[in-house]
């Protein structure tokens, strides 16, 4: 497939945002989902401020037309008026004679949000690093005195060190993928993956579809490349596959970034229909999908797990991008592509700008990890569900009016807060030396005030004070709420 140029000028809204609008029936569905009250205008406008706050509609997204909505939801023109005036009215909306409705986002003066980086002196829950992986130590020395063997050459394997091309294509096979040595690329990290991965496939103005909320870094990485952001709403429950699909084939994206293994950050999992359904809209669509699976290895409930994405590629479009980091420890920065062969040359390319290879010590020290890789995920699976569950346990004790989601793997949980309150929050947690992810951080445009995530990484007594912690934040939060500079009834 040729790398795809720009789609410019196309029904662009009255804020500058893209071609993007949704029907009456999607919207329809989306809306029931929300409990109903009386008077109903009230009810549908609160219900799509929702999903917009949310990130599930995205902002500069056309709404239908009142009679449109009317018919599907099975109410009166005059319902859907007085809740798009409702919208309007509390900076939701934005209408233009001739224009249409467009969604937007209240300024409500919350301010910077906290960076996300490690912050020493706090207990951390906002990064997702797990400590070193038991037997790491003793892999590091066999890899030292296998270090002898190679120090004759030049030191530089541009795809990567043969025999760790070898095991991580026999751990595909073993998922079930078929994979040869020849499809893998080694990266520094995922994060190295993905950007390359962006940048070979991208030129400015392409359209990116990614999910919302979705691994930050990776929106940054498309941004840089001056491509065009699309959003779809997942949450813990998952993806709604017609609104995914509606998507890529209202706005034929060139590329689409998605995590279906344990997602960053609702925890969701796509199943194999889905993971079909999905290549097979990206194909009609003639986009390329870039795979996140970080952590499709870190299953902590018992069950099988679907085939990897690109066992359902036909034609090549899949890019799938792997880490040990979050397995194995994140001091190794070892990551790899799985892909075509002739793709895997275009990104040796390509990675010439940045650097050479990576570490043959770090290579040296994964190949022997990956060859115990059962024991590895068997440890950190135990690791982990200790670590939820007493996090889950706390979330109850200490804020029991939080939701959080309870994943079946991955490091992380999302926690649906009663306030939209996660900016605020999260900087009155650095006072009382604890470290969340405020919900808007993985967003594309300032939605998801209503949620934060939260790391399981730490030790069960550690995230018990952590959440001591937490509770007295939120109660500061809310004893000294921000006030918007506009009215906001969510």
């Amino acid at each position: 497939m040729a790398k795809h140029g720009g789609r410019r000028g196309a029904d662009r809204g009255p804020t500058g945002g893209g071609s993007r609008r949704i029907n009456g029936r999607l919207l329809a569905r989306l809306i029931g989902e929300a409990p109903v009250e009386r008077p109903y205008y009230l009810a549908i406008a609160r219900a799509v401020s929702g999903l917009i706050l949310d990130g599930r509609v995205p902002t500069n997204t056309r709404l239908p037309a009142e009679r449109d909505l009317a018919a599907s939801l099975g109410v009166s023109r005059n319902t859907v008026t007085a809740a798009y005036a409702w919208l309007r009215d509390n900076r939701f909306l934005d209408s233009r004679q001739g224009a249409g409705s467009w969604t937007v986002l209240p300024d409500t003066g919350t301010g910077a949000l906290a960076p996300f980086t490690p912050v020493a002196e706090h207990i951390d829950l906002g990064v997702a690093a797990p400590p070193a992986v038991e037997g790491l130590r003793a892999a590091s020395f066999r890899a030292a005195e296998q270090l002898a063997a190679h120090v004759g050459g030049l030191g530089y394997y541009p795809y990567g060190l043969p025999e760790l091309r070898h095991a991580i294509a026999r751990r595909y096979v073993e998922r079930g993928l078929p994979t040869t040595p020849e499809q893998i690329f080694v990266t520094n990290g995922a994060q190295q993956g993905i950007a390359l991965a962006l940048d070979l496939l991208l030129q400015p103005g392409d359209g990116v579809l990614v999910e919302s909320p979705t691994y930050p870094h990776a929106v940054d990485a498309a941004r840089r490349t001056g491509a065009r952001i699309r959003t779809v709403g997942v949450t813990p429950q998952g993806w709604d596959m017609e609104y995914l699909a509606d998507a890529f084939r209202q706005w034929r994206p060139g590329l689409a970034y998605l995590v279906p293994d344990f997602q960053n950050p609702t925890g969701a999992l796509m199943d194999d229909d889905e993971r079909a359904a999905l290549v097979r809209e990206a194909r009609r669509a003639g986009a390329y999908l870039v795979i996140d699976e970080s952590v499709a290895e870190l299953a902590i409930d018992s069950g099988d797990l679907p085939a990897p994405v690109a066992a359902h590629d036909t034609d090549g479009r899949v890019l799938t991008v792997g880490s040990v980091a979050k397995l194995l420890w994140g001091g190794l920065r070892v990551g790899w592509i799985r892909t075509t062969p002739p793709m895997v040359a275009r990104l040796m390319s390509a990675r010439q700008r940045f650097d050479l290879a990576g570490a043959v010590l770090d290579q040296l020290t994964v190949t022997h990890l990956l060859a115990d890789v059962m024991r590895v995920r068997a440890e950190r699976s135990r690791q982990l569900r200790r670590n939820r569950d007493a996090l889950l346990l706390a979330l109850r004790e200490r804020l029991p009016d939080w939701r959080p989601s309870v994943p079946g793997g991955g490091l992380v949980l999302w926690a649906t807060l009663p306030h939209p309150v996660a900016g605020a929050l999260a900087t009155a947690a650095t006072r009382h030396g604890v470290h969340p992810a405020a919900g808007p951080v993985f967003g594309v445009d300032g939605t998801l005030e209503r949620y934060v995530r939260l790391a399981y990484t730490q030790p069960p007594d550690v995230l018990a004070d952590a959440v001591d912690r937490l509770a007295a934040a939120y109660a500061e939060t809310l004893a000294h709420p921000v006030q918007p500079r506009g009215q906001l009834f969510v």
